[in-house]
């Protein structure tokens, strides 16, 4: 192995290209992300098809970039990582044929690597080393879990959503309420503006769960706002999208301090594209300063999908030679606790 080792790492889990180049699983040497937004935006939502043909297209490209803004060569690398799932298969089969054609033709070993893993690992990326036992809130478009890190590279998953993920929850709010996808910023941003007013449901579920539940409180705000329509009423969406957003907020901050007192864990997590959230961001930190537990929060470029955080935690594998075969595949329903 080489002192400095250098991980190349893809990640096409959805609708973001994205190769880059990290060293010791720490320091950023290029990150480069193509996002595809623009392109989805006017159907509302990822359109699996258009996702995977963008990939192809901006594939290679991208990996060119990242090398060239590292300035290594791929003699140089330690090992190629790549986002193994979950994700749109489609997109994850278009990085993972990349990797494994790099892998192959350097000699160079091959990691798969769990998404979320990588959304958790983000956070080493801006720290010289993370705290154990440690508690990721993981909060995205697709997931919505607490995970409990006993030690470095281990993950046991305490709390899930039952239905819809937090940002699914925020898109659909945001369609309703007649804003652009994706909706999480615009709602923050309205929420922001506005006063939580309006009363609407928090999902507690049972009293030692740390589970979580989204349906009902999406169900709440339709009706709020089908109830306005009806009173031929102005909806005041600056109040609806600060009563919803306080709502979710309670939820997640709640469970996140509960199950922090309760595995006794020195640092909190905040991992996933919601992270991104200046509200929940604002009162996780403030919830657990009253416990005297410090909340790690990646800057905003790495808390949506990009493939530093894939090195980040494909740098477990690599420093217990822990490495995939060439049958590799992209796996929608890859099990976080066994990765």
């Amino acid at each position: 192995m080489k002192m400095d080792e250098l991980i190349l790492a893809i990640e096409t889990s959805c609708d973001e290209t994205s190769a880059a180049v990290v060293k010791n699983g720490r320091h950023i040497l290029s990150n480069v992300v193509s996002s595809q937004v623009e392109s989805h935006k006017r159907f509302g939502g990822v359109v699996p098809e258009i996702a995977s043909r963008h990939h192809v297209e901006q594939i290679t490209i991208i990996i060119e970039e990242a090398m060239d803004k590292a300035n290594v060569s791929f003699n140089d690398l330690a090992a190629v990582a790549v986002t193994e799932g979950p994700g749109l298969v489609g997109a994850l089969l278009i990085g993972v044929h990349a990797a494994k054609a790099i892998a192959f033709a350097h000699q160079l070993p091959l990691i798969g690597v769990h998404h979320i893993a990588g959304h958790i690992y983000a956070n080493q990326l801006i720290l010289d080393s993370l705290q154990y036992p440690a508690l990721a809130l993981v909060v995205s478009g697709g997931h919505t879990e607490l995970v409990y890190l006993k030690e470095y590279g281990s993950f046991e998953i305490i709390g899930e959503t039952r239905d819809d993920a937090v940002g699914e929850a925020y898109d659909k709010v945001a369609r309703t309420i007649g804003l652009p996808y994706p909706g999480g910023p615009h709602i923050d941003r309205l929420a922001q503006e506005g006063e939580a007013t309006i009363s609407l449901p928090r999902a507690w579920l049972e009293t030692d769960s740390y589970d979580f539940s989204f349906s009902g409180l999406k169900s709440a705000v339709i009706n709020t706002v089908h109830n306005y329509k009806q009173r031929n009423e102005n909806l005041p969406i600056q109040d609806l999208a600060a009563s919803f957003q306080a709502s979710v907020i309670d939820v997640l901050v709640n469970k996140t301090e509960r199950a922090a007192l309760a595995y006794d864990v020195r640092q909190v997590l905040l991992a996933g594209g919601v992270a991104a959230n200046k509200g929940l961001r604002a009162a996780l930190t403030e919830g657990m300063a009253q416990h005297h537990i410090d909340v790690i929060i990646p800057p905003l470029n790495l808390c949506t999908d990009n493939a530093a955080m894939i090195a980040a935690a494909a740098n477990i594998k690599l420093k217990k030679k822990q490495f995939s075969d060439y049958d590799l595949n992209g796996n929608p329903g890859i099990d976080l606790e066994q990765w």
